[in-house]
């Protein structure tokens, strides 16, 4: 596509955006044995790439686009890129987004100028009013990817690496709907084409894996919550057609494997990334698992530093899961005097136990909850093994999401008083009174029998609930299940749900 490589070239992005650094990654590099580069996009203006592709985009405009303004719908880093741009170039924009939206960052657009309009409970409500907007005003609507003029914004990123006149060996680049890999990747293999352009997405927003593989865009059904910056449910028409042609390869990574990338780039740089501004670099460790390389040089897009105080708690929770470095069981004891002491000292050994949690619940046996330090994931299977050596049946709930998220901090245990208990968790945007707007939903049909919130700092809140649900209302609780606006998963099989809830 010589158009969009000479689109690149002519970008007009330094009216607002900055060239940002390619730092070596000390410590990263010694660790994987290649000489890793972070670039710095977490060091624009509006601390991430964005503000790029919004910037060209704007800066292209003519006189009477201009006097009519522009408008977007974003929650995030591409508000703050439109928003700032069209303050630079003297226009007005209309930031449409949805009710949900934390008020930091409706704060944070009206800082940069932009004229905040909430409307509908989701993105896809809120950019559904954005054709109303267009027709009212006749603004330009922003798309946050799939348009020509975004993407060779975001493509100068891919120019600035190739100026370092240093041989790259591959790019990781984050990806959502596509708009920065298709730059990225459009402009390095028109000068570059030994570079490889890796993709990386998280295991539950996978769309553009998806749709490369099938041949076709793919809409996935519901796209995970961790990396907002990037959960996309359809990659655009455009970004689609140039990922096929140019990319080499993508790689999903887990929220613990993100949570690891964050920590990996605080420990080079002193920086605290978003979710999705750690995935290059969380990709780039998974990939040279299965695809070893020795002294290449490699490069990670640090996309954004958009995080919230608040998640960097559920991010440290995570992070030892993330770098193998923390197991989590659930052991069977017998329920006697010393079987503790005996499980600690003969078991655990030398190594650091992380959390433990027990409550009585019967007169036989005994579950306890156990995190412990480890060095790799073989260890944790050999720990299991031990475990079963001397005489205590046990159950890896490293990978298990309910422990993870609500077991590891509940204090109870077993009740003989719950019938025909199921068990579900769910997902509600965070906003004032989210938690009493969701208890009011639940409406009072059925008995709650188990109820466990906690704020993990992000834009939606995480609940785990059990309802006593008699045979006769199973058909109505699946109708109520049915019409739910907020996303789901049953927990009633799980087996950490069995041993201590």
């Amino acid at each position: 596509m010589q158009n969009l490589f000479k689109k690149v070239l002519s970008a007009r992005v330094y009216d607002v955006a900055v060239v940002t650094p390619l730092d070596r990654a000390e410590t990263l590099s010694t660790q994987l044995g290649n000489h890793i580069f972070l670039k710095r996009e977490d060091l624009q203006p509006t601390f991430s790439f964005k503000i790029r592709g919004a910037a060209n985009k704007v800066a292209g405009l003519n006189e009477a686009q201009r006097k009519a303004g522009v408008i977007c719908a974003s929650a995030g880093n591409h508000a703050q890129g439109v928003a700032i741009s069209a303050r630079h170039f003297g226009l007005k924009a209309r930031v449409v987004m949805p009710v949900t939206t934390p008020q930091i960052k409706v704060d944070s657009v009206k800082r940069l100028g932009g004229e905040v309009i909430l409307k509908g409970d989701s993105y896809s409500e809120a950019q559904a009013y954005c054709d109303q907007l267009v027709a009212e005003t006749g603004g330009t609507f922003i798309h946050p990817f799939d348009d020509e003029d975004v993407i060779a914004g975001q493509g100068t990123i891919a120019h600035e690496l190739l100026q370092t006149n240093m041989r790259i060996d591959a790019v990781f680049v984050p990806v959502g709907g596509g708009g920065l890999i298709s730059g990225i990747a459009s402009f390095l293999k028109e000068i570059s084409p030994q570079t490889l352009v890796i993709g990386v997405e998280p295991e539950d927003s996978d769309a553009m894996t998806r749709s490369v593989k099938k041949g076709k865009r793919i809409k996935l059904a519901e796209v995970g919550l961790f990396a907002d910056g990037v959960a996309v449910q359809e990659v655009g028409k455009l970004t689609f057609k140039m990922a096929q042609h140019y990319v080499d390869d993508f790689v999903t990574v887990s929220t613990d494997e993100i949570c690891s990338g964050i920590k990996a780039v605080y420990q080079d740089t002193r920086a605290i990334l978003e979710p999705s501004g750690a995935l290059a670099v969380a990709g780039l460790r998974k990939y040279l698992q299965t695809h070893p390389m020795s002294g290449k040089n490699l490069v990670a897009i640090n996309s954004g530093a958009n995080m919230n105080f608040e998640r960097l708690q559920f991010v440290a929770e995570r992070t030892l899961v993330g770098e193998k470095q923390e197991a989590l069981f659930a052991v069977t004891i017998p329920e006697r005097p010393r079987a503790l002491r005996q499980l600690c000292e003969l078991v655990i050994q030398d190594r650091n136990i992380t959390e433990l949690h027990y409550r009585l619940s019967g007169r036989d046996d005994a579950h306890i909850f156990v995190g412990v330090a480890i060095k790799s994931g073989v260890e944790a299977d050999s720990l299991s093994q031990t475990l079963d050596r001397h005489g205590f049946k046990n159950l890896d709930l490293t990978a298990n999401e309910l422990a993870k998220t609500h077991l590891r901090h509940m204090v109870g245990g077993k009740t003989a008083h719950a019938f025909d208990e199921v068990v579900y968790r769910f997902e509600f945007p965070e906003r004032p009174n989210a938690l009493g707007n969701f208890l009011k939903i639940m409406g009072e049909n059925w008995n709650i029998s188990l109820f466990h919130y906690r704020s993990h700092g992000g834009d939606f809140g995480r609940v785990l609930v059990g309802f006593e649900i008699p045979p006769k209302d199973k058909k109505q609780f699946r109708e109520f299940l049915t019409n739910i606006r907020y996303r789901y998963v049953e927990e009633t099989q799980n087996p950490a749900y069995h041993l201590f809830l």
